[in-house]
């Protein structure tokens, strides 16, 4: 199958390419940066950004599946996950896209933030709350739109390698644990969604 990943130069968005390959798929990997992303037969490059109309329209047509999978390190004012909706459901109206679209959030974005930690409250409000009210916004826009979703919203991600233990959690309910999880295995989770949708107009948690 064919799979566009929007936001592949990093993180999980690298890590969802590699394995995407290794399971013989086509990729196209959009990235403003796609020089670390090793070059692959079934490998497409598009060096472009993910709030461009042309860009994410190339990456997108002909895709089986969508992986959204862009960061930030900015933690002041950001509109970058808000902006990305906006194309995002532009580009597949313009398209008629009926494809399955995966989008990375984080756990904390929309209904779930009612359910963190005091830990992770803390950290989210001394420091990712722009991230967060613009992941929520991102949410927003992109289940009220006509794409066929998927919200994923990972624990607190780290750089270790896969566990194959993850957790996947399909409610929300008070006293649920939420912990950190690798980016190995989100793009894990990605992939095999990708593979067999399950999970289709749902918010999926991922922890370990």
């Amino acid at each position: 199958m064919k799979i566009a990943i929007i936001g592949a130069g990093a993180g999980i968005g690298l890590q969802s390419v590699n394995k995407a390959l290794k399971r013989g798929h086509t990729v196209t990997a959009l990235s403003r940066n796609t020089g670390d992303i090793p070059d692959h037969p079934n490998l497409i490059k598009i060096n472009g950004s993910a709030t461009s109309v042309f860009d994410v329209r190339n990456a997108l047509i002909g895709a089986d599946t969508v992986m959204i999978t862009v960061g930030t390190k900015n933690k002041k004012a950001v509109t970058l996950f808000s902006e990305i909706a906006t194309v995002l459901t532009e580009v597949c109206k313009e398209l008629n896209f009926t494809s399955p679209v995966l989008v990375i959030t984080g756990f904390g974005a929309g209904e779930s933030e009612k359910y963190l930690n005091f830990f992770m409250r803390t950290v989210i409000s001394l420091f990712l709350k722009s991230q967060y009210a613009d992941k929520t916004r991102m949410e927003e826009l992109i289940t009220k739109s006509s794409i066929k979703w998927e919200i994923v919203r990972p624990g607190m991600l780290t750089n270790s390698l896969d566990s194959s233990t993850y957790r996947i959690l399909k409610s929300l309910y008070t006293g649920m644990k939420v912990r950190k999880i690798s980016r190995a295995d989100v793009a894990d989770f990605l992939v095999n969604e990708a593979e067999n949708p399950k999970m289709l107009y749902q918010y999926v948690t991922l922890t370990n």
